[in-house]
């Protein structure tokens, strides 16, 4: 992998896009290898959390690969890499082990809609997001249109892909765009206590609570609430459960194992 790390620290695995000389802008490579590194991530039943973030001091993900994009590759090429790196942002925000956005700086475009998919995102205060895309006379297109409206409601969501604007790190907290917005020089402490306070749970529960979520936040709420009730059952199945139940009775804490 050439356009990002991979790196495993205990049960954290954290994806870091590493192009500094375009401020770790992303092009379709750099979402093939967000994969691979997603599918190794996913055998291995030691990590427990994920973190996806940029490389570097000045940018999380600055947007797509304009010298790339501006050369144009034709209809058809742009038909095929399009869906196909929704497709990854897709498998980011479903993936079953959680995955903390650490927005370390400019996150602009693909930047914005990378984050937006990850479960939880963490801003230093200089980070800046947006979606200006309509600046290049194109629009959002790994879920920029309809992942936002969903965080920040229809008209925000129009107003900020209409007019291409920047926001700050403040007003992305502000419009529930990100969970925290910390000082830069404690963006690792705080990425690291969410990480160990999340991976100390059950990666069952975890991983029924977001499927929960994901799924039925994208329909009825009788739907939804049963979709909640197969996620309860099979947690209720697991030695986890009972590991979790044990150690509250016991007044220990628990040693969640994932079975």
């Amino acid at each position: 992998m050439n356009d990002i790390k991979l790196t495993k620290d205990g049960g954290v695995a954290t994806i870091a896009i590493d192009r500094p000389e375009v401020l770790n802008a992303i092009r379709y490579k750099t979402m093939l290898e967000i994969q691979q590194a997603l599918d190794e991530i996913e055998k291995d039943d030691d990590i427990r959390v994920v973190v996806i973030t940029g490389a570097g001091e000045k940018a999380f993900i600055s947007g797509g690969d304009i010298s790339i994009m501006a050369q144009g590759s034709g209809y058809l090429n742009v038909l095929h890499e399009v869906p196909a790196g929704q497709q990854i942002v897709n498998n980011i925000e479903m993936f079953r082990k959680p995955i903390i956005a650490r927005i370390n700086g400019v996150a602009l475009g693909g930047g914005t809609e990378v984050a937006i998919a990850c479960d939880i995102r963490i801003a230093a205060d200089s980070a800046i997001m947006g979606v200006p895309e309509i600046r290049l006379g194109i629009i959002p297109g790994y879920g920029g249109t309809q992942r936002l409206p969903r965080l920040v409601g229809a008209g925000k969501a129009k107003e900020l892909v209409l007019t291409g604007d920047h926001i700050s790190a403040q007003e992305a907290y502000r419009l529930g765009m990100v969970n925290q917005v910390v000082p830069k020089d404690e963006l690792d402490e705080a990425v690291a206590k969410l990480c160990k306070k999340i991976a100390s749970k059950s990666p069952i529960a975890l991983a029924m609570a977001k499927d929960a979520i994901n799924y039925g936040t994208q329909t009825d709420i009788r739907t939804a609430m049963n979709i909640e009730a197969r996620a309860f059952c099979c947690c209720f199945g697991s030695d986890d459960r009972v590991e979790g139940m044990n150690a509250f009775l016991e007044k220990r804490k628990p040693d969640f194992k994932g079975k």
